[in-house]
């Protein structure tokens, strides 16, 4: 998703959706439950974050679709860094808020491994034969501890989700995130398996999202937060038109520590609060103008991991294939029509019918795999033998 470095409540109200996501068997990109199944229905899903789900991952594919016009226009690339600024913090605080709820408990365990570990192994393996298969790489190599593109998002989510227990225990749980955060910043040793450096630094937004509740985004949704979000964010976008030429974009991907940014370590720690504050501003003016009612769009925010993943392919053809040298591409009105073109295209790639199609490996069931629950009452028996007159021994 980040290129590398150049150096449910009610529907329509406006209320905020369920207690803890409901106990279905996979979960979406953003960690809250997919639709629900026969063997276990789902409460209701709530129309605005499937809502903003949908709309961050179309912020997603648009920002890879400007990513080739970085260099050549300045405005092209100031919507990118201005893009790159929340589209991805949104989305993680939205998972953070669906984790809330998350323990060791079986079946919630169950759908941790299927509906992020097994996606994660399938993406990593598929994208690797379509690398090897467009000449990117010389032989076929997985790595499962070397996220690449997209996949990412999927081992963060994994990781984050295992210590959200931790998060509930501890006092200061946002401080302490940050803290951490900063500490992989000013650290140029924190290994690159598993992305660990951007899990780190991404880990104080979906820890926040953890400790919100409802009413707080009830109240980001309030009319004067949304009259003052618009010229917050008409302020954003001058000050990325102002930064392109003077700032490295790498900040904004969270995947280096300030040395390897050219920057001495306290830069970096700055930099962290300041990319920190900066963001959930902008994500919370984002979330103040997402509709919180049903609308065409609403049903998407079911399959955004399926967009999430399945745009990747396209995004890196069109590099490999040369697409973006083409002639009309290159003109401002071509840069519209592409813009136009990854938001359909991500939009499609989200719909039932994709979804009915990849499930297998998006959402699989896996029965199979785990063991059968035992029943409540199976260790009882042995006690009730004893009751009736089996004495143990001395």
């Amino acid at each position: 998703m980040i290129p590398t470095p150049r150096s449910t409540a009610l529907q329509g109200t406006g209320r905020i959706g369920p207690a803890e996501p409901a106990t279905t068997p996979a979960a979406d990109a953003a960690g809250e439950p997919a639709p629900h199944t026969p063997a276990a229905p789902a409460k209701q899903r709530d129309a605005f974050f499937d809502n903003a789900k949908y709309l961050a991952i179309v912020l997603v594919a648009l920002g890879h679709a400007w990513e080739p016009y970085y260099h050549g226009s300045r405005s092209a690339a100031s919507l990118y860094l201005f893009v790159y600024a929340f589209h991805m913090p949104a989305f993680t605080v939205i998972s953070g808020y669906f984790s809330r709820s998350f323990d060791l408990r079986r079946d919630r365990l169950q759908r941790l491994v299927t509906g992020v570990a097994v996606p994660f192994i399938v993406f990593q393996t598929a994208f690797a034969l379509f690398r090897y298969w467009a000449g990117d790489i010389p032989s076929f190599t997985v790595s499962l501890l070397d996220p690449w593109f997209l996949t990412w998002f999927l081992a963060a989510l994994f990781i984050w989700r295992l210590t959200a227990p931790l998060w509930r225990i501890v006092r200061w749980p946002v401080p302490l995130a940050l803290v951490i955060a900063i500490a992989a910043s000013a650290s140029p040793d924190v290994g690159t398996e598993l992305d660990l450096q951007r899990v780190l630094q991404f880990l104080p937004f979906f820890v926040l999202g953890m400790c919100l509740k409802a009413e707080h985004f009830s109240l980001v949704r309030r009319w004067p937060v949304r009259i003052a979000a618009v010229p917050a964010l008409a302020l954003a976008l001058l000050f990325a038109y102002w930064a392109v030429p003077r700032m490295n974009d790498a900040w904004f991907y969270h995947t280096d520590s300030a040395e390897n940014l050219g920057a001495p370590w306290w830069i970096g720690a700055l930099m962290q609060l300041a990319m920190f504050g900066c963001s959930l501003v902008l994500t919370a003016c984002f979330l103040a103008w997402v509709p919180g009612r049903r609308m065409w769009c609403t049903a998407l925010g079911a399959g955004t991991l399926y967009g999430y993943l399945l745009h990747g392919f396209l995004a890196k053809a069109s590099r490999w294939w040369d697409w973006y040298d083409a002639g009309w591409v290159r003109t401002p009105w071509g840069a519209v029509a592409v813009t136009f073109i990854a938001g359909a295209v991500v939009t499609l790639l989200c719909t039932p019918p994709v979804q009915r199609v990849f499930r297998c490996v998006m959402e699989p069931k896996m029965t199979w795999a785990f063991r059968t629950e035992p029943r409540a009452g199976a260790a009882a028996a042995p006690a009730g033998k004893q009751a009736a007159g089996q004495q143990p021994p001395p």
